[in-house]
């Protein structure tokens, strides 16, 4: 594998003006680096969860106006898609790489998974480091922070995912473009590795969910 780890100027692609201007840069300079992710992950997440799973870049192909503020690579047991499964992404905004578990707003199972976290949140709040952070919408940068949650606070991020319909949930970590793991390929491989190690669990509820209910 040859990932070197993501620079300045993956993450400054994000402040190009034009759709089409920023979409070409988003080709040539971040998308090959998430198609290596993609492979290397894809066989790693496999391994994990003994699925078959594949990885499916992002191609932003519906955007006619607006360029992305955003763009990643996402892991799921389907070579269809992944939007309506429970599934892992890598991805960057201009201010950051977020490395994900997720449950986005295509999902059939979000009401009976929020109850089923909700019931579970000892053993969640206890279990997640203090340094990963959760997403409500996977198109905004805003997290939270798991240290600055109390379990009445995650409770209505699990009550949130199961009563509002455009509701998502997304839990992982969030890495600065300054930080030496992001710019070191092999010390962002280890850490997306650990990540994804942590995260199973709760891959592992949803997608018992997801088989029971679809």
């Amino acid at each position: 594998m040859t990932f070197d780890g993501f620079n300045h100027e993956d993450f400054n692609v994000f402040d190009i003006e034009g759709l089409d201007e920023r979409m070409s840069a988003i080709k040539t300079t971040i998308r090959p680096k998430l198609e290596e992710l993609g492979e290397h992950f894809s066989t790693y997440l496999a391994a994990k969860t003994n699925e078959e799973i594949y990885y499916h870049v992002a191609k932003h192909a519906r955007r006619k106006v607006n360029p992305p503020a955003d763009t990643w690579v996402a892991f799921a047991n389907s070579k269809r898609g992944y939007k309506k499964l429970p599934h892992f992404q890598i991805g960057l905004f201009g201010t950051h790489v977020f490395v994900w578990f997720a449950v986005i707003y295509e999902s059939p199972v979000k009401d009976k998974l929020g109850k089923t976290f909700k019931a579970e949140i000892d053993a969640i709040h206890t279990k997640i480091p203090g340094s990963f952070h959760w997403s409500v919408d996977h198109t905004k940068p805003e997290t939270l922070q798991h240290n600055n949650l109390s379990k009445e606070d995650l409770k209505k991020v699990f009550d949130r995912l199961s009563n509002v319909k455009k509701a998502e949930l997304l839990c992982g970590v969030c890495l600065s473009p300054d930080d030496k793991t992001v710019q070191s390929g092999p010390a962002f491989i280890n850490k997306v590795e650990e990540t994804f190690a942590t995260l199973l669990p709760l891959y592992e509820t949803a997608q018992k969910i997801y088989l029971q209910e679809v």
